[in-house]
């Protein structure tokens, strides 16, 4: 499903940044035309833009279109200001880097690939659950799949005009141009009976729960500017934490898969909570793996570079003993903030009795020892809804539905939001393949994906 094209790209870099971008991806022009395998087989990219890296991962698709086989892996580092609070700034470098991470996964897949799946992040991405109830006129008269398109329309109506209201009021009264990226069905009830299929169901007052992700045009416009010019198909945009969602929820229909998922990024911190199965909503804030690092420079007043070299030497033999406590002094104040942030972002999902008590980490962000040490022993979480200690772990690749590494270099918690990239460009070929068949949740589901 490939985005209209946004022509006017306002800050993010006009004329200029395109002409430069156009410039770097001669190259990737010049080769990435048409798949080289045969007809039959289908691949996909997904492409993890990232504050610090870009990762780059080429699957191979399953006949169903259920399952994928990491073929390619690739990765390339960005510069301090390509990626700014986890939205594209400067487009014809992060195009060269992309080029870089495709080139790598593509010689080492033997294949160049053109459909690609592109997550977004960012403060501005607002991933909400929306609850609407629908009284009927004729409660009597049977549902049918028209009348389920009618009801998912008015919630994704409502749910847009929720996220325009809240954009608004934290840009201090500026309307922002918005556009929906993700959507999913959580829930029906029909006069408080929970079904799974409401087709031929008879009622009066019918309760939809949907989740839906908006992000504002400019920044889906960067998107697609990068992916024309390195001649990607551009399958679909996804909300970063609702693709990592996705990743471990696969397939599984009516699951009861209970968790709070957590993507700590260079620039951004993304959580999606996951209930019986069904993405509640998910909540971004501007405090990832840099923020860290900023703090090390601005206490021991050192450069950004030699600041990340210290940290990414705590737990290691490589760790200076000398600089050790200024470099804890400096962490401990900003994980006291980013802790108070993880907070702030759970306490908004105030309809849920309870939240999960399973926090599942990913990201290169989390990989800082006294982060996980931080959700592990501090009490940051006794003022929320948590029925237990919350208990604290990585995503490990093994943990993805449907999606298998053949290459070995698929190793940890940092590529997960590419697989789940992956995972959503699974779903986005099986709901656009023209099959009618399969349940109604998923016949819903392809509305939600056309």
């Amino acid at each position: 499903m490939k985005l209209d094209k946004i022509k006017n790209l306002g800050r993010v870099g006009g004329k200029l940044a395109a002409k430069s971008a156009s410039a770097a991806a001669a190259k990737a022009k010049n080769y990435r035309s048409k798949p080289s395998g045969g007809s039959a087989e289908r691949y996909v990219v997904g492409l993890d833009i990232g504050t610090e890296f870009v990762k780059a991962l080429i699957a191979k698709v399953g006949r169903d279109s259920a399952s994928a086989e990491i073929i390619g892996v690739g990765r390339a580092h960005q510069g301090l200001q390509d990626i700014q609070a986890g939205a594209i700034s400067d487009i014809a470098s992060v195009v060269e880097n992309c080029d870089q991470a495709l080139n790598a996964a593509e010689q080492q897949a033997g294949i160049s690939v053109r459909s690609c799946v592109i997550g977004i992040a960012g403060e501005l991405v607002k991933g909400t659950t929306t609850t609407v109830k629908i009284s009927r006129k004729e409660a009597g008269k049977p549902i049918d799949l028209v009348e389920m398109e009618k009801i998912v329309k008015l919630v994704q109506e409502r749910a847009e005009a929720r996220a325009k209201q809240q954009l608004s009021t934290e840009l201090g009264g500026k309307e922002v141009g918005i556009k929906l990226v993700n959507s999913a069905l959580v829930s029906i009830t029909i006069d408080g009976y929970p079904v799974t299929n409401p087709i031929g169901f008879q009622g009066r007052d019918v309760l939809v729960q949907l989740y839906t992700a908006f992000a504002p045009l400019i920044h889906i416009g960067a998107l697609e500017k990068t992916a024309e010019e390195l001649d990607l198909d551009l399958l679909a945009v996804a909300a970063e934490p609702f693709a990592v969602a996705r990743s471990v929820i696969g397939d599984k229909q009516g699951s009861n898969f209970d968790a709070v998922l957590m993507d700590v990024g260079g620039g951004t911190t993304d959580i999606a909570v996951v209930a019986d199965g069904g993405v509640q909503g998910t909540k971004m804030f501007g405090i990832g793996g840099r923020a860290f690092t900023h703090s090390i420079e601005r206490e021991l007043d050192i450069t950004f570079n030699q600041a990340e070299q210290l940290k990414l030497a705590l737990g290691t033999d490589k760790e200076p003993r000398a600089k050790a406590a200024e470099v804890q002094k400096a962490l401990d104040k900003t994980l006291k903030v980013w802790a108070s942030g993880v907070e702030l972002a759970l306490d908004e999902f105030k309809k849920l009795d309870n939240l999960p008590h399973k926090l599942y980490l990913c990201g290169g962000g989390s990989s800082l020892e006294g982060l996980m040490e931080k959700l592990e022993n501090d009490d940051w979480y006794t003022k929320l809804p948590f029925t237990k200690k919350p208990l604290v772990t990585h995503i490990n690749p093994e943990q993805v539905v449907g999606i298998y590494d053949q290459t070995g270099d698929v190793t940890d918690h940092t590529f997960i939001t590419a697989m789940g990239l992956v995972r959503v460009g699974l779903d986005t070929l099986q709901f656009t393949g023209g099959d009618s068949s399969g349940s109604i949740r998923e016949k819903i589901d392809r509305m939600l994906r056309t």
